[in-house]
């Protein structure tokens, strides 16, 4: 096999050919700066023709790119399924909530703490008063939330309390055994790690005893004024699946606050809990609802079975 005969070196100063090389490199080299420079958009050099070229290219090319990712969400915008009516549905919910005497209205966990306590103790107040309210009416919460409140909320003072007295405090909430475990744990964890103030991430907040996704998510948003999520109990798991707020029938509260988040616009998380819970306590019962009362009776698909 013979070998390609080794072509000529090109030099720099040898001669006239050599120079005129270098020129054509020289000038090779000052055309591609000078398109690099305008697609750049710098004002530093004035484009050569070749220049101008891979501009229009590059503008036409950056044109389609754009028309393409904005196709995509339109298309992504097109897609994202969204419940029929709930514009209007929402509208006539917080026009039957506008009065705000509802039980959550009067003795939620916003209503439970100690306003004049320093902000670590209310904001352990606000996570007692969701540990206790699980399967537990607002009523019997707010009564339980006083007592402790007189006896003295405070991380250290409940440390300090023995689980009888602490059990006594309490009740009657639903499952108080266990909540006088999971509240000892808590708060002893909150004192070890945490200086006696809440976590600030619903991560944290998940690792302590007795806490769920609904409180965590509702005390991000009371105690820390952040809205990470939809605090979703059995009122909005319910009222979400009667109203068809949901593309399939949900089983639990976590697969409601998923499908809820997808499509519920993000500045309406924090109201929705607020309101669907007082609209549930009283016309959207759980059992007999008041369908008679309620504004939605004639766009609620739950309504023709009343």
């Amino acid at each position: 096999m013979c070998a390609a005969a080794p072509s000529p070196p090109l030099s720099a100063g040898g001669g006239g050919g050599g120079r005129m090389v270098t020129r054509q490199l020289s000038r090779a080299r000052g055309e591609a700066a000078a398109a690099i420079g305008n697609r750049a958009h710098s004002t530093a050099a004035i484009p050569s023709k070749s220049s101008r070229k891979g501009k229009k290219v590059s503008v036409l090319y950056d044109s389609l790119e754009g028309g393409i990712a904005e196709k995509e969400e339109t298309d992504s915008k097109r897609l994202k399924w969204e419940p029929g009516n709930w514009k209007r549905q929402l509208d006539n919910i917080r026009e039957m909530r506008r009065n705000k005497d509802a039980p959550v209205d009067q003795m939620g966990a916003e209503k439970c703490f100690d306003t004049s306590a320093p902000p670590e103790v209310m904001r352990y107040q606000v996570l007692l008063s969701l540990m206790l309210s699980s399967q537990t009416k607002d009523q019997v919460t707010s009564a339980a939330m006083s007592r402790l409140r007189e006896h003295g909320l405070t991380v250290d003072n409940i440390l300090q309390t023995d689980d009888v007295t602490l059990g006594q405090l309490i009740y009657p909430v639903g499952f108080w055994k266990n909540k006088v475990k999971y509240i000892k744990q808590t708060t002893a964890i909150l004192k070890q790690q945490y200086g006696s103030d809440v976590p600030s991430t619903v991560a944290e907040l998940m690792n302590l005893p007795g806490v769920g996704p609904k409180m965590a998510h509702l005390l991000m948003d009371i105690a820390w004024n952040n809205v990470t999520g939809i605090g979703v109990d059995t009122h909005v798991h319910r009222i979400s699946n009667r109203l068809k707020w949901v593309k399939k029938e949900t089983k639990t509260p976590e697969e409601t606050r998923a499908v809820l988040e997808d499509w519920l616009p993000r500045d309406l998380w924090s109201e929705i809990n607020w309101l669907l819970v007082g609209f549930g306590q009283q016309i959207c019962l759980p059992v007999n609802p008041r369908c008679k009362e309620c504004l939605n009776r004639d766009i609620c698909p739950a309504a023709k079975r009343c």
